[in-house]
């Protein structure tokens, strides 16, 4: 099985195709990207300190940001995971907190993603009140 780390490098680039049906907030027919894990990275990485972002408002900048209009509400489940798991093995390794995604700034207690981490939601809580946010 592949670490976190691996997945989240994992080669590939996202793409934009059409919706193949409508599910929540996503209509069929939509422009709809399917991020890899790194772009998912990548943005959250633009994120500032003492500012956060929803999973919705997440999807929907990586979704203009990439001629789309909406991002697979699936997908970006799977990565938030996975950007967060591989910031936890980065950091289990001995590198330093500023140079890991701080998915914290995304994930919430109310996030689904964050009762899923092999860590616990102690760790995100804790960011999150670290830098002024609502846990």
């Amino acid at each position: 099985m592949k670490c976190w780390n691996e997945r989240l490098n994992a080669p590939g680039v996202g793409v934009v195709k059409p919706t193949p049906r409508t599910v929540g907030d996503v209509v069929e027919g939509q422009p709809m990207l399917v991020p890899t894990a790194r772009q998912v990275d990548d943005f959250i990485r633009t994120i500032p300190e003492g500012f956060d972002m929803d999973v919705r408002a997440l999807r929907t900048a990586l979704a203009v940001g990439n001629g789309a209009e909406v991002t697979c509400p699936v997908t970006i489940g799977y990565h938030l995971r996975t950007v967060a798991e591989a910031a936890n093995e980065d950091l289990e390794r001995g590198i330093a907190l500023t140079n890991v995604a701080p998915f914290w700034r995304v994930l919430d207690a109310n996030t689904p993603t964050t009762s899923k981490l092999s860590f616990g939601p102690e760790f995100v809580a804790e960011r999150r009140k670290h830098e002024g946010l609502k846990p």
